[in-house]
């Protein structure tokens, strides 16, 4: 890596901290720690990260509140819950909240390796999609003239106009069989008429 990606770990236990201090500081990662929840978003708040890993069992603020939070203002930003306390609840509410994965202890230097490669996989296509949303939205929104604001009156014809496509739309639906059946009969009955005058 050429620039340092930088890991949040939220762990009350300063052992689990070190153990990824020691085991991703050498591989291009910079390791910042947070105590606590509040601590944690506090930092989430003052910089810029490209991964969390957060316990699940902390004193105040548990992991996956503190993971709810994250992915409420930052939904992009992959987190990993840590727990020696997995349970299918647990990860039932992760996966409604949007984390990236979970690390079941005890640690692994294979495992904390492994989980913040996958991290940064996530980060980087998350933003890609983000930055293709928001190329799409860019493409997709008219060009409006700084200087112009729209007139009530032809503001209120325009959303009449958007409410009445679709019924507009369904009218004409309907009606084009009843159309090309009058269309064929038509030119049937022409036919037929062209046929009798000319015998």
């Amino acid at each position: 890596m050429t620039t340092q990606a930088k890991i949040l770990v939220v762990d009350d236990d300063p052992v689990v901290a070190k153990s990824f201090d020691r085991v991703l500081s050498g591989k291009g990662y910079a390791v910042i720690t947070a105590r606590d929840g509040p601590e944690a978003l506090e930092k989430l708040a003052s910089e810029h990260y490209d991964a969390v890993f957060t316990d699940i069992r902390m004193p105040g603020m548990d992991g996956l509140e503190v993971a709810a939070r994250i992915k409420a203002t930052q939904p992009w930003l992959p987190v990993v819950i840590v727990t020696g306390y997995g349970s299918p609840g647990n990860e039932a509410r992760a996966k409604e909240i949007g984390v990236a994965g979970f690390l079941n202890k005890p640690l692994s230097p294979e495992m904390i390796e492994g989980s913040a490669r996958e991290a940064m996989t996530r980060r980087t296509g998350a933003r890609y999609a983000q930055a293709a949303i928001a190329a799409a939205a860019e493409v997709a929104a008219p060009a409006e003239p700084a200087a112009a604001t729209p007139s009530t009156g032809r503001t209120a014809k325009d959303v009449a106009l958007f409410a009445a496509a679709p019924f507009i739309g369904l009218a004409y639906a309907l009606a084009f069989p009843f159309v090309g059946l009058a269309l064929l009969v038509r030119y049937g009955y022409r036919a037929l008429v062209s046929r009798i005058g000319t015998r």
